[in-house]
């Protein structure tokens, strides 16, 4: 009798035991009586009837994310791939329509992500794809919401991750890119010697306009003691044209004097034409003739004293 009790007793605790259930936290579970709808249980320990009552499903109520790769053509006949991430999650008070009424939720939004996709996108040439995805973005959102609200699913946010050309089409847009920066760069560049070269005009300007205004000053400076060395010439009674020729000389000689004091000097004034060479012996005589007239004419006008 004893041995017939026990797998009574196993029975019985294996059916009180199989009687419990616990659900998890952000979970719904659907249990099913007789094959039917009965209750839908939130998180926490539960009771059903052993062999009455089953778990025929659980649902997560958590933020869940589908990514969707769409290849589509653009307005001007560039084909790109769009990676469109979706977030969704059950609404807790639909977890009826989300369990019986929809089967495979992802392939029904990514279905609907398709078709929002390939109506948008080849409106729009490639260009604005990449400046106006949030637009693209906003468009499957309010599609799918309008969609999958009634099976019980709440789109949280819908966003376009990836742009993706194809491949000799990113190679173009980088090289126009690149030829881009380098017109911009070769623009800097030829304003900047531009500028240089009008800054270092103006310099060699400034130089030259100082370089003449110093020539001219000097000049100014000689003529004015030329005028001086003549008119005192003048006074001991030697004309304009002896005088000139006497400063000449003397500006001749202090020049070879100077010369001739420099020890590493290896200047030489030669004369540069076969006929120099008696010009300058007669240029040298006819200026010691004319020192000898200037020493006499100094010696003749020399103040007389005069009578008590």
């Amino acid at each position: 009798m004893n041995f017939l009790l026990i797998p009574i007793i196993l029975l019985g605790l294996i059916i009180l035991i199989s009687s419990f259930f616990t659900v998890k936290q952000q979970t719904a579970a659907i249990v099913e009586r007789f094959g039917k709808f009965h209750s839908i249980r939130q998180s926490g320990l539960h009771i059903k009837i052993p062999l009455v009552d089953r778990i025929s499903g659980r649902l997560s109520l958590k933020i869940q994310q589908l990514d969707v790769i769409v290849e589509t053509k653009t307005k001007d006949d560039v084909f790109v791939r769009l990676k469109i991430s979706v977030q969704y999650k059950v609404i807790k008070e639909k977890v009826y329509d989300a369990f019986y009424k929809l089967d495979y939720p992802h392939d029904q939004i990514t279905s609907y992500v398709f078709d929002v996709v390939r109506a948008e996108v080849p409106k729009m040439i490639l260009d604005d794809v990449f400046l106006r995805k949030d637009d693209i973005a906003i468009a499957v959102k309010r599609e799918l919401n309008q969609a999958m609200m009634d099976y019980g699913y709440d789109i949280i946010k819908t966003l376009v991750t990836d742009i993706d050309p194809d491949g000799q089409v990113k190679e173009a847009m980088n090289r126009i890119n690149a030829s881009e920066r380098e017109k911009i760069a070769a623009q800097f560049e030829g304003d900047a010697a531009r500028i240089l070269i009008v800054e270092k005009a103006k310099a060699e300007a400034e130089s030259k306009r100082l370089q003449g205004q110093g020539i001219a000053d000097q000049r100014r400076e000689i003529a004015r003691g030329l005028e001086e060395s003549v008119e005192v010439l003048n006074k001991v009674g030697i004309n304009s044209q002896e005088a000139s020729a006497l400063i000449v000389v003397t500006q001749h000689y202090d020049t070879l004097q100077s010369i001739g004091q420099q020890t590493n000097s290896n200047l030489i004034l030669l004369p540069n034409s076969p006929q120099a060479g008696s010009t300058m012996l007669n240029d040298m005589v006819a200026s010691f003739t004319a020192s000898n007239q200037i020493g006499e004419a100094m010696k003749n006008t020399k103040p007389k004293k005069l009578d008590k």
